[in-house]
């Protein structure tokens, strides 16, 4: 959900992909750009709509300190370039498979930001025996938990709006097809529009789940909560059960935006979810 804002490009934002080894493999019509930095277990992640690797900023390399990377960029994104395709969320999933089948990655651990969060939800739904655990950052399950205010906006998109912004700017500093950015703003407003209420098979997910969103994101909160109790959270610690296996955390002051914009506190709370560290009470539960 919520595509049509991402971070700027910056300088330190390119300093998350040096190192890296970079290639393309065929997936599905297209040539999937992909970069893999560090060792340990793989975590594939998935950026937001209209970013690319870099835009994911300082949190790669962070979490390529203890993980085997493997970070994306999605159809018409970046050096992946755009075919004769709608982009759906279920489309995107299946892209992320095929790049797993082509890898020879049988399993990993996922991490998706915004457009990236949608894609790996329906990755967990369509491809469950690729998804070791998830991390979903401002995403969501049902247009219904989108913020009013950006419920109202979607109608009134066109592409006109995004010609001429940073973003554009940023797209053809990378692109396969330097004229192809109406073409990916259409696509990914047509996506906007599209119904979304994926309720019952997120309920189904067996894939441990930490959702993440910040507390002025586009998702409200009463979404991600729900969100989190359709995955078994919400229940009271310090009864003698252990907790659930998926999380929730809130980052306050926090817009969506901001939310990839601050890595030291993303790691703080994807690390501990990935390495299944639960802090400990006083109880010494």
């Amino acid at each position: 959900m919520h595509k049509l804002i991402a971070p700027l490009l910056t300088a330190a934002t390119l300093l998350a992909t040096q190192a890296a080894q970079a290639e393309t493999v065929p997936v599905n019509g297209m040539d999937i750009y992909y970069e893999i930095t560090g060792e340990g277990d793989p975590l594939v992640v998935l950026p937001g709509a209209y970013m690319t690797i870099p835009d994911m900023g300082e949190i790669i390399p962070l979490l390529a300190k203890t993980h085997k990377v493997i970070a994306i960029e999605f159809q018409g994104h970046g050096r992946t370039n755009d075919i004769d395709r709608p982009i759906t969320y279920p489309n995107l999933a299946d892209d992320v498979a095929g790049l797993m089948d082509a890898l020879a990655i049988e399993k990993a651990d996922i991490f998706g930001y915004s457009l990236g969060a949608g894609a790996g939800i329906q990755l967990a739904i369509r491809h469950p025996e690729k998804v070791d655990q998830l991390v979903s950052a401002s995403g969501g399950y049902d247009m219904a938990g989108m913020q009013p205010a950006f419920a109202a906006f979607v109608p009134q998109m066109t592409p006109e709006m995004m010609l001429g912004t940073p973003m554009e700017t940023a797209y053809k500093t990378l692109a396969v097809d330097k004229d192809g950015f109406p073409a990916l703003v259409e696509k990914l407003i047509a996506l906007e529009k599209e119904p979304m209420a994926w309720g019952d098979d997120v309920k189904a997910i067996k894939s441990p789940v930490l959702i993440i969103a910040g507390d002025a994101d586009v998702v409200t909160l009463e979404h991600e909560v729900a969100f989190f109790r359709l995955l078994g959270g919400g229940i009271m610690g310090d009864m003698g059960a252990p907790l659930p296996a998926s999380r929730l955390a809130i980052l306050p002051a926090t817009s969506h935006t901001a939310v990839i914009n601050q890595p030291a506190l993303l790691l703080s709370v994807i690390e501990p979810f990935l390495q299944d560290q639960t802090p400990k009470s006083f109880m010494g539960m």
